[in-house]
């Protein structure tokens, strides 16, 4: 049992320490610099992101309009314009004319596709501005740490 211990010990003097035992320090810094963005790749992000963000109005915009009905608003805006506008005049009033679901949907639409082709060109424009100052300036200076 002895022998065998001693011989552990030999043979563990001159190998290496394992990583686990060794203090830890703090991570590898690195600096880097941001000198060119690519404007096609700042184009695609841009119009996939655009798209997401014109997809989630459209949508907001139809949930927010069924909230609205559910909790009877545009029947109380329609209350309220009947009894301003009198009942003796003839002339009825209906929200629904004016803000209808159908109406509502294809006008967040139209301003989804628009915010689409804004962002995507603004994105563009963006990169290429970056790109501009960056060569004049020297870009923009990161400190990346690794854990």
């Amino acid at each position: 049992m002895q022998a065998s211990r001693d011989s552990e010990g030999a043979k563990g003097a001159g190998a290496p320490r394992p990583a686990a035992s060794r203090p830890a320090r703090g991570g590898r810094r690195v600096k880097l610099m941001v000198s060119r963005v690519d404007p096609w790749s700042a184009m695609k992000v841009g119009f996939l992101l655009s798209v997401a963000l014109g997809i989630a109005m459209v949508v907001m915009s139809a949930v927010l309009w069924s909230l609205m009905s559910a909790m009877g608003v545009f029947d109380s805006i329609n209350s309220l314009a009947s009894q301003i506008i009198g009942d003796g005049s003839g002339q009825t009033f209906d929200i629904m004319d004016f803000l209808g679901f159908g109406r509502v949907v294809s006008l967040s639409v139209v301003v989804a596709v628009v915010d689409v082709v804004l962002l995507t060109a603004l994105a563009t424009l963006g990169a290429f501005l970056y790109n501009i100052v960056a060569s004049l300036v020297g870009g923009l200076h990161l400190t990346l740490t690794d854990d």
